[in-house]
Parts: structure tokens; sequence; C-alpha cells
């Protein structure tokens, strides 16, 4: 009997409400932490996580038969629960609507680890606005500019 075999990554990005730097390094790492559980009690795995103050980029190992919008709700619902619940933001946490989620092949990888470990570095010479942009545009897909994340000027 023949088996199934697969190799799906994907990177899922997605945006505090109304874009606020509610993100706190004091709670990043648990944040983090409770998302890798969230993944794993989903039976996928997760291969690396960072977050800005503003937004989160998870890189995911998926089996073909997860749906991504289900484990994206959960990792969105569980996380903002699990912030609210124990108090770790100064205000009351949410996630914005909507999500992006973009796939690579296995040779792509290490570096696209590499980006999402180094979102810190990354971020003093662009902003999210326009990495989310690029990803859109080098993923060629299509958008309108009222469905994207609610991008605020500093």
């Amino acid at each position: 009997m023949a088996n199934t075999f697969y190799q799906v990554t994907l990177q899922v990005i997605f945006a505090v409400r109304f874009r606020e730097a509610l993100i706190d390094d004091s709670f990043r790492e648990k944040l983090h932490k409770y998302i890798v559980g969230i993944v794993k009690n989903q039976n996928q795995k997760l291969l690396c996580i960072n977050s800005m103050p503003d937004h989160i980029h998870i890189l995911l190992g998926v089996s073909p038969s997860m749906r991504v919008s289900d484990l994206v709700r959960e990792i969105k619902s569980s996380s903002a629960s699990y912030i609210n619940k124990n108090q770790l933001s100064r205000k009351k946490f949410y996630w914005q609507n909507g999500y992006g989620v973009f796939s690579y092949s296995m040779s792509h990888r290490k570096k696209i680890i590499s980006y999402i470990e180094n979102q810190q570095r990354h971020h003093q010479k662009i902003d999210f606005r326009d990495e989310y942009l690029k990803f859109l545009k080098s993923f060629n897909i299509r958008y309108e500019r009222k469905y994207l994340f609610d991008f605020f000027d500093v």
C-alpha cells in the first residue's frame, strides 16, 4: 500500500489590529512559544517564528490535509485569547482580519528562515507596508488596496 509523501512550506504573515505596536518584548517569547504549542496541537510543524511590535511571521510545514484558513484562524484566535487572558498587552489585543500566506520550495527554506529570524534588523531598512507589498508583487498576487491590512503612516 502506497503512502502519501509531501513537503509543504508556508509563510504566514498577519498584523495587530490597527497596526498598533502591542507585541511587547516583555511577552514576545511567551507568545511565540504559545503559538508553537498551537501548531503542534494541530499536528503541524512550526519551522520559524518572529514578530515585530505590529505583525508576525510564521514559517510552517503543513500536511496537505490541513486547511490553512483553519490553522491560521486557530493561531490568531487562541493567541489573542492567551494575550488577553494573561493581561500581557497594555490594552485589549486583537489581530487584524486577514493574513498573507506564501509557499516556498525546500531549496528556499534556509533563506526564508534567516529572513524571519532577522526581522528586527530587516525592518530598520523597510517598513511593514513596503515589505508586504513586495511579497504580493514577488508572488504575482493581484490585490485591491481596500482589502489590504490597515497601513498607517507614522
